[in-house]
């Protein structure tokens, strides 16, 4: 519950519950402000004890208003202190600067009204040299324990603020100097006159600028940088060793396998992207739930990752080995050729047979039964499948399930050849 007091420049929320298995800070403002405390904070160890002390729920009511928030903080024995964060309010011109970008760009109220504040929102405002979240050193602490820099009592009520930002943006902006209520009204004022101004304004002088001409200066302007280089190898993902327990039906090791696998495909995409020629590429089709449970099974988890992965491509553990072993021949078109039994149109049949009987010398032509998409070397333990792409790809009998055994080929022998021989000995 929020408590509204002096016209809007006070703002009182309740105490929060306690924190139990999560972060304090869920968006990425709410992250920048709790960054600016643990980046400054001279004591690691009080930042940490803060965090517990806000986990707790050690954090009473907090009160919000321009250039400060206060809270009583209680320490383990019940102690109360009195605990305040102090942030620079903007000056008149920095709000000036703010409310002109804003009204040029209508998705930046909008944003705000949903409380959110996306990132090119604090971007632009920036680019107008008005700095809305906090940086190094600029929450500053006062305590009635006598610490003269951030203590356990003003670290947890940073952390306890970074959950009040989560819900709501415009306590930053309180915090900077303008309550919700007069800022929204002078956002309002201030989009109406330029409209009526271009209302007022006679017809052929509106600003503007020629659309031909604005393209044709499109030569004058300097040329893109280089793209970044490719980093050597994917980067680490974050520890997951934590204090905190995990939360309920979260898996630490099955979270950092998928943030492990994530980065590599990252670095693969990346590569991919950076290679000439890259944009004259279709873009892939997103993955299935099934195929990408597959391309994460290629990346040998431990087995029983593979046992929750197996489960969501709908396979058993033999199943989902074949599918790996797919997946490594040939990616989705790998995979399904082995999943999918389809019907050969007829002019893909005759191209299909053709091939097949120009493969080989006729006395060295291996005697195929075909059915669907497969021929089978009758009297043998090898399989050749025809890929909607036209491409062939060799399958092997093993313990009475047809195996992936190579990748693909345009030409069916050299498909078969390279599993034949190891068939026959």
């Amino acid at each position: 519950m929020t408590e509204r007091t002096g016209q809007d420049e006070e703002r009182t929320f309740a105490a929060l519950a306690p924190v139990h298995g999560r972060g304090f800070a869920q968006t990425w403002w709410g992250r920048a402000w709790l960054k600016a405390l643990e980046d400054a904070a001279l004591d690691g160890e009080q930042v940490k004890a803060g965090r517990r002390l806000a986990r707790a729920g050690a954090v009473g009511a907090v009160s919000v208003r321009p250039g400060r928030v206060t809270a009583v903080v209680q320490d383990r024995d019940g102690t109360g202190h009195r605990a305040d964060v102090l942030l620079q309010e903007l000056s008149e011109e920095h709000w000036d600067r703010f409310l002109g970008m804003a009204v040029e760009r209508a998705g930046h109220i909008a944003a705000l009204l949903d409380r959110e504040m996306p990132p090119h929102l604090v971007e632009d405002a920036a680019a107008a040299g008005v700095e809305l979240l906090p940086g190094l050193g600029d929450l500053e602490a006062e305590c009635d324990c006598g610490a003269w820099d951030h203590c356990g009592h003003t670290a947890a009520l940073c952390y306890q603020v970074a959950r009040l930002l989560d819900q709501d943006p415009f306590v930053l902006l309180l915090l900077r100097g303008r309550a919700e209520r007069p800022l929204l009204d002078e956002l309002q004022v201030r989009n109406v006159a330029p409209v009526a101004d271009e209302q007022e304004a006679p017809e052929g002088l509106q600003d503007g600028l020629d659309a031909a001409e604005a393209y044709a200066a499109g030569e004058i302007l300097p040329p893109l940088p280089e793209p970044p280089p490719l980093p050597v190898e994917p980067g680490l993902p974050p520890s997951l060793d934590t204090e905190v327990p995990p939360a309920p039906g979260v898996d630490p090791a099955a979270l950092g396998f998928l943030a492990a696998r994530t980065a590599l495909e990252a670095h693969r995409m990346l590569a991919e992207a950076l290679r000439p020629g890259h944009e004259q590429h279709p873009v892939d089709d997103e993955l299935t739930l099934h195929q990408d449970a597959v391309r994460l099974a290629a990346g040998d988890p431990e087995p029983s990752i593979g046992a929750r992965l197996a489960q969501g491509s709908g396979r058993d553990r033999e199943g989902l080995a074949l599918a790996v072993r797919a997946w490594r021949y040939g990616g989705v078109a790998g995979l399904a050729v082995l999943d999918e039994e389809w019907h050969v149109q007829a002019e893909s049949l005759a191209r299909a047979r053709a091939a097949l009987e120009t493969a080989w010398d006729e006395d060295r032509r291996p005697s195929l039964r075909s059915a669907h998409n497969s021929w089978t070397v009758i009297g043998g333990s090898v399989q050749l499948r025809l890929g909607r792409d036209g491409r062939w790809w060799p399958y092997r009998k093993e313990r009475g399930r047809w195996a992936p055994a190579g990748p693909a080929a345009h030409d069916p022998a050299t498909a078969l050849a390279s599993v034949s021989a190891e068939a026959d000995a």
